[in-house]
């Protein structure tokens, strides 16, 4: 597909007035906010000292000089802009034929070409909910995940479990004073959270409980049978229940390396440590002095010996440099872990590792309650989120039932925009956002929402089924004449279409992926104006085909980002 405004740049550059490469007035060039100034702006301010000449003059000579190339409709100088108007019917043709033939690529590219990246996401805590505050890492990661496989990335999905740490000494003890295992079968995750929270009841009355699960842990690290029996079954039991909530989000990885995983790598990095003379002894503790950075200390193993999130941290990226030589490592993780973050990758840069450098945070606002409540585990204060999911799936039952549908699997279906709802209101505001949790918001179909994105992907599919095979084979030839589609609704809908490919890399690029949920929403909305403004199955057979065409492309595109989104895009709703 043609790449207009950099052809637009080497038209300019041709004019030997200027002095300017290509490459430099690329960076000039503008969109207009407002379609009636054009497709494309050139501002020529910066122009008037090395010209000596007032900007509008500048802009009147550049018109002139450009206004006779081919891909233009119309060169108009406004003041000291350059206003230009594409030949919409080329633009048409070359980007509905693009889409046509990309299909299912389209936007797809070979940025990366085929580097190793890392995302780790989601990420809970084994033998605790898998709560709606979770829903943020695991989204935003598998949307990043998927962004960046599409431009073109060797992606290794982890899931970096918390299974390990003093936690589980905690809940070791709590199990062993007051649990059984005929409630783990019941129920293990809200049964496994009911020793936890009851043991931090009790050790406000009782300090000893604490030193009890730092014993336990203590001798989980050191591999005693019993303390070892008793993690692996809480690990698995919280593993068949993460897993059942992964498969409604349709979300798999590649690794479910947890902390655990680390602990017999966690040696050889200490002595590393060592040898580097950047260890030194604080109350028993061993930590590297972080304060000439203007940060607390790393602390990297405790006064007891037993390790902690920053020494497995330090493990971890070295293993993965070392096993999958990452060209970047992406942690989603919530902005509260900032400062760890900072700590650890300041001691791998201490440590000599310049690829630190490449280990990027992608922090995210967290969840509240209404009313001001904040999650907690140990409170027992949670919204579970498959609960969110199943009650999100029930609400759109209960709607599609109403509407009566015919020929619909409403069960699927439901599954289908219910779940999308949830996924698309996480993304469609800037992660780093803190938002207060709310059943009306999350589960509301109206507006700028997942449902209404779905049901204008179902709409395009509806108008296609009315479209003869032969019409459809006309269409995959590119066999249509574009002039049919050059309405401002038609142009500015295929303008946003052919923006997706760019939108795609900016949301990879700053690993934002409502960049692009916004955009998808902007192609929605113009393409219900099109099919509102239009009619499209007229009695003129070409100008049917190429209204069609136009229909199919945003069709591709919809339903290209929503996967994109990790949300399905049904045919019929």
């Amino acid at each position: 597909m043609i790449d207009y405004k950099k052809k637009i740049a080497e038209i300019i550059a041709e004019d030997e007035a200027l002095n300017m490469t290509p490459e430099e007035i690329l960076e000039w060039i503008e969109i207009p906010g407002d379609t009636k100034m054009g497709d494309y702006a050139f501002p020529c301010f910066r122009l008037a000292k090395t010209l000596r000449k007032a900007p509008p003059l500048i802009a009147q000579d550049v018109a002139a000089r450009i206004e006779g190339a081919g891909i233009f409709e119309k060169v108009q100088p406004v003041n000291a802009y350059v206003n230009m108007f594409l030949d919409k019917k080329e633009y048409a043709q070359t980007l509905t034929e693009d889409v046509l033939t990309r299909g299912k690529d389209y936007g797809r590219s070979e940025v990366g070409q085929h580097r190793p990246v890392i995302v780790e996401y989601s990420s809970p805590n084994i033998a605790k909910p898998f709560h709606i505050g979770h829903i943020r890492s695991t989204v935003i990661g598998n949307a990043i995940y998927k962004l960046y496989d599409e431009i073109g990335y060797d992606v290794i999905r982890i899931n970096h479990l918390g299974d390990y740490g003093t936690q589980f000494g905690k809940m070791i003890v709590a199990y062993r004073k007051w649990g059984s295992e005929e409630e783990l079968e019941k129920d293990p995750i809200k049964a496994l959270l009911g020793y936890y929270t009851r043991f931090h009841r009790e050790a406000e009355n009782d300090p000893s409980l604490d030193d009890e699960a730092r014993e336990a842990f203590v001798k989980l690290e050191n591999g005693e049978e019993e303390e070892v029996r008793l993690w692996k079954r809480f690990r698995e039991l919280s593993l068949q229940e993460f897993n059942r909530v992964y498969d409604m989000l349709g979300i798999t990885f590649d690794s479910y390396a947890g902390e655990s995983f680390y602990s017999d790598k966690m040696p050889a990095v200490i002595e590393e440590l060592k040898e580097k003379n950047l260890l030194v002894e604080s109350r028993g503790a061993q930590i590297v002095d972080l304060e000439p950075y203007g940060m607390t200390p790393a602390i990297i193993t405790k006064s007891d010996g037993s390790s902690l999130y920053a020494t497995r941290d330090i493990a971890a990226a070295i293993y993965r440099k070392e096993h999958y030589n990452f060209d970047k490592c992406i942690y989603v993780v919530a902005s509260q872990q900032n400062l760890h973050f900072k700590q650890w990758k300041k001691v791998l840069e201490l440590m000599g590792k310049e690829w630190q450098k490449d280990c990027i945070h992608i922090p995210f606002g967290l969840v509240s309650l209404e009313g001001g409540a904040t999650l907690s585990t140990r409170k027992g204060n949670v919204v579970f989120l498959e609960d969110v999911l199943n009650e999100a799936v029930q609400k759109t039952a209960e709607i599609m039932k109403e509407k009566n549908p015919q020929g619909i699997d409403v069960d699927e279906v439901a599954k289908e925009v219910g779940i999308g709802a949830v996924i698309f209101q996480e993304l469609s505001n800037n992660r780093i956002k803190d938002y207060v949790f709310n059943w009306d918001k999350v589960l509301n179909f109206d507006g700028e929402t997942g449902p209404y994105v779905q049901y204008t992907h179902a709409r395009a599919c509806s108008v296609l089924r009315n479209a003869t095979e032969e019409e459809m084979a006309r269409i995959r030839k590119g066999d249509f004449d574009a002039k049919y589609i050059t309405s401002d609704s038609a142009y500015n809908l295929i303008k946003l279409i052919y923006r997706v490919p760019e939108i795609i890399l900016d949301a990879a690029d700053k690993y934002e992926p409502s960049i692009l949920t916004r955009h998808l929403v902007d192609v929605a909305q113009s393409f219900n104006k099109f099919y509102h403004d239009e009619h499209i199955l007229v009695d003129n057979e070409d100008e049917k085909v190429a209204k069609l065409a136009l229909v199919e492309s945003a069709r591709i595109v919809i339903a290209n980002c929503l996967n994109l989104l990790g949300i399905k895009a049904p045919e019929r709703m």
